[in-house]
Parts: structure tokens; C-alpha cells; sequence
């Protein structure tokens, strides 16, 4: 690995805003492959997780990491279409019907972007047709459901039922997240994973490539 792909990586580690996006523009000038410089970059970030979990850093610290994140990819974004970069594959990422909250659920957009996944993100209070159409249409085979109100959770099983419905659930791992979400929840509404945070959810799709 390059000096320049090091210090990218270090520079995301340690939270310096102001030096990813100038070493990234300087390794696109050096003719660094895209593909390395993502790397780079999610090395960088997996370092930010593990800090995360270590109690080191704070959520605070995971969403300015995720900024930085989407500005390295800014730059790299027409190299990796040009390139025609393969990912881990497509995610559907959806706040479900009748909740309208988004932090969290971006921050895990922006995870699992950084980590290599297309993620098909479908925004808030999203019906449970609309996330069967996003199957159909990229081909996903995983969904990310965001939750927060516990008078919302309703919407988790209706949109189980409907990629059930739609002959699509043996084809599809569906995990959730959100503060209102616990094991007996996931347990109940016949979901394949739970998140705690966009560190976990990481992990999560990531185990599911060698299912």
C-alpha cells in the first residue's frame, strides 16, 4: 500500500476532517486505482468502528466519520462507475411506514456504502409495496428496516408479509434496527438479524455474503 493510501486511511481513523478529501484528490492524481483508494478508506473506517465500540469514540464521532466517508467517495464516485466496480451487492434501506426519522438510518447508508454495498436507499415513512418494488428492481437480496416509535413497529411485520406475499422471502435476509428494536422483537416479526448501531449492521450484511 502506498504512503498516500496509508495516510487516507489514517486521516479517516483519526478524524481529520480537512485531510481525506485532498489525500484522496492526491492519489486520484498519482493514477491510485479506485478500487485501492475505497479500501484505504474503509480501513479507516473500520478503525472508527472499532474505537466506537470500545467506548474511544461516541456516536458523534461515527456520524463525522461518515461525512468524511461520503466525501472521499465523491471524489472516486466517476472512476468506480467508469470502472464499472463490482460491490457486495444491492441493500434496500427504508425508515418503515409511519416513521419518519432518518439519522440513524443514514448513518448506516453511509456504513454500508463505504463498506462496498450499493444501497438502494428509499427514504422515510416508506409502504411495504414500495420496498417489494425495490427488490424486484435491483435485485437486492437483503433489506435494512429503520424503526424508532414503538407504535410503528406494526410496519416491520407488514412489510415481512408482503415480501412473503410477493414470493421474495426465501430469496431475501431482512435485518432491523432503531432505539425501539430488541431481540424478542426480531424474534417475533420473523426477521433475520437485529442492529444495535451502523457498526453492527456492518457486520451483519457482511456475514451474510458467505451464507
Amino acid at each position: 500500500m502506498s504512503d498516500t493510501l496509508v495516510k487516507i486511511g489514517d486521516a479517516v481513523a483519526e478524524l481529520d476532517l480537512d485531510a481525506v478529501e485532498p489525500l484522496v484528490r492526491d492519489a486520484v492524481a498519482a493514477r491510485e486505482e479506485a478500487n485501492a483508494i475505497l479500501e484505504a478508506m474503509g480501513a479507516g473506517m473500520a478503525s472508527v468502528g472499532e474505537l466506537f465500540e470500545s467506548g474511544e469514540y461516541f456516536l458523534a464521532d461515527l456520524v463525522l466519520a461518515g461525512e468524511m466517508m461520503k466525501e472521499g467517495v465523491a471524489v472516486i464516485e466517476p472512476l468506480l462507475k467508469r470502472d464499472g466496480q463490482a460491490t457486495k451487492g444491492a441493500i434496500i434501506l427504508c425508515t418503515v411506514k409511519g416513521d419518519i426519522h432518518d439519522i440513524g438510518k443514514n448513518l448506516v447508508g453511509t456504513m454500508l456504502g463505504s463498506a462496498g454495498f450499493r444501497v438502494v436507499d428509499l427514504g422515510v415513512d416508506v409502504p411495504e409495496e414500495k420496498v417489494v418494488e425495490a427488490i424486484r428492481t435491483h435485485g437486492a437480496s437483503s433489506v435494512a428496516l429503520s424503526v424508532l416509535l414503538t407504535t410503528m413497529v406494526t410496519s416491520i411485520s407488514d412489510i415481512v408479509a408482503a415480501i412473503t406475499e410477493a414470493g421474495l422471502r426465501d430469496q431475501v435476509k431482512i435485518a432491523i434496527g432503531g432505539a425501539c428494536t430488541t431481540p424478542e422483537l426480531a424474534e417475533r416479526m420473523q426477521v433475520d438479524a437485529l442492529g444495535r448501531d451502523a457498526v453492527e449492521a456492518v457486520r451483519i450484511f457482511e456475514g451474510w455474503l458467505s451464507d
